[in-house]
């Protein structure tokens, strides 16, 4: 006998979604996708910013096996990480999930967010060299000498200043992409569009 077909729900989608967390992620992943000349709408594939890790759950049950059923993939940041592994685990894709075990299922987590990936691979001399391009230099130096970020690291300060302002990190995430060598892309980054 043959197993009756899963039934399409309206509106459903061929392909692939990756859930990530907010616009900054999406903006990377749509980034690194066009420089590794992959056409992410011709493939069926979809960079879903979820609004924040709390609506992982939602999305797991809209997107995943209990929904539209389409392959899967995410990115979060490394203090969301028991909040994924949790929602993916209620969405029956698994139990006691490790890192390792997220991994598999194509969800990768950033230590401790994109934007410290990025400038850890980029450099804080690049990074600087990046937002002075963009005039912001001086008002980096400006959050610099702020009594409780003097004497903080310089990456500490870029990672700071990037979510601070408005849409700067999400304006910051294309560029920080744009400048990267691709042989030495963040690995979450690369793993998460790789799995799909």
């Amino acid at each position: 006998m043959v197993p009756a077909a899963k039934p399409r729900l309206e509106g459903a989608l061929d392909g692939a979604v990756v859930l990530v967390e907010g616009i900054s992620d999406q903006r990377a992943v749509e980034t690194l996708a066009r420089r590794r000349g992959r056409d992410l709408a011709a493939e069926g594939v979809q960079i879903v910013a979820i609004g924040g890790a709390q609506a992982i759950r939602a999305s797991l049950e809209r997107f995943g096996p209990h929904g539209l059923d389409l392959r899967l993939a995410g990115l979060c940041d490394a203090g969301e990480e028991r909040h994924f592994a949790r929602a993916l685990e209620g969405a029956g894709l698994g139990s006691g999930l490790t890192r390792a075990d997220m991994e598999s299922l194509g969800f990768y987590v950033c230590v401790a967010d994109l934007e410290d990936e990025l400038i850890r691979v980029l450099g804080t001399p690049r990074v600087e060299t990046i937002v002075g391009s963009e005039g912001e230099l001086g008002s980096f130096r400006t959050l610099q000498k702020q009594p409780d970020w003097r004497g903080r690291s310089t990456h500490d300060q870029l990672r700071r200043f990037m979510g601070s302002g408005g849409s700067r990190k999400i304006r910051y995430a294309s560029l920080l992409v744009d400048a990267l060598d691709l042989a030495r892309v963040p690995r979450p980054l690369d793993g998460v569009l790789e799995h799909v």
